[in-house]
C-alpha cells in the first residue's frame, strides 16, 4: 500500500519534523510504502489555496497513492466543511484518510462509523442554520418588514417625474418610494423629453432632467 504523508505549520519558525517523524514512524509499523511527503511551511490553515495541499489533492484525483496521512484534523483541514468535502471525495476515490493524533482510520469500521457520525453532525449544522434564516424571515413577515428586491411594477412614472422636477436626487427619490436606485434611473431615463408650443408660438422642451 502505497500513502501520501501531509504536514503543515502556520509559521516560518515553526518545524514540521515532529509531524513527519510520528507519521513516517506510523508507516513502518504497518509496512505502508510513502510515496510522498507533502508539506505547507509558513501556511495559515484558513487559506483557500495551500501550494502542497493542492498538489496532494491533484495526485489523490490521479490514484498515485491508496492512503493519506496527517498529524492532525486542523493541519489538513481549513474547517469542519473541508474536512468533509475531502474525505467524501477520498471515498469516492478509493483513499483511505487516517488522522495520527484523533487517531481516526477511515478504512476501519471503527473510523468509518466516526465519519458517518462527523458527516451528520456537518448535516445537523447546515440544517439548523437553514432553520434560522427561515425563522428570521417568517419574524420579518409578520412585522410587515418587505423582504427581497423593491418591486419596480408599481411605480408610476409621472410621481416619480414630479419628484425630480422638484429638485429631488435619484437617490432620495429611490427611498421616498421605496424602490432601488437603479429602478429610478431606469423608469426615468425611459422618459424622453417632449416638445410643446409655448404662448408665443415657440417649441418648448419639457424632460426629466
Amino acid at each position: 500500500m502505497k500513502g501520501a504523508i501531509y504536514t503543515r505549520v502556520s509559521t516560518q519558525d515553526q518545524s514540521v519534523d515532529m509531524q513527519i517523524s510520528d507519521l513516517r514512524r506510523y508507516c513502518e509499523q504497518r509496512g505502508v510504502k510513502i510515496y510522498k511527503e507533502y508539506s505547507d511551511q509558513g501556511v495559515s490553515g484558513i487559506k483557500d489555496k495551500r501550494p502542497a495541499l493542492d498538489e496532494l489533492m491533484g495526485d489523490a484525483r490521479k490514484r498515485k497513492f491508496d492512503l493519506i496521512l496527517c498529524w492532525r484534523f486542523d493541519r489538513f483541514a481549513r474547517s469542519t466543511k473541508h474536512l468533509i468535502t475531502a474525505l467524501e471525495e477520498f471515498r469516492h476515490l478509493g483513499i483511505d484518510f487516517i488522522s495520527y493524533q484523533e487517531n481516526i482510520d477511515t478504512s476501519s469500521p471503527l473510523g468509518k462509523a466516526i465519519f458517518t457520525i462527523v458527516s451528520a453532525i456537518a448535516e445537523l449544522e447546515r440544517n439548523i442554520i437553514v432553520e434560522r434564516i427561515k425563522g428570521g424571515i417568517r419574524r420579518a413577515k409578520e412585522k410587515g418588514k418587505t423582504l427581497g428586491r423593491p418591486k419596480t411594477l408599481n411605480l408610476d412614472a409621472k410621481e416619480l417625474i414630479s419628484l425630480r422636477k422638484r429638485g429631488l436626487s435619484l437617490r432620495k427619490i429611490a427611498r421616498r418610494v421605496n424602490a432601488s436606485l437603479a429602478s429610478v434611473h431606469k423608469i426615468l431615463s425611459k422618459q424622453r423629453p417632449r416638445t410643446v408650443g409655448n404662448k408665443q408660438g415657440t417649441n418648448q422642451k419639457i424632460g426629466v432632467y
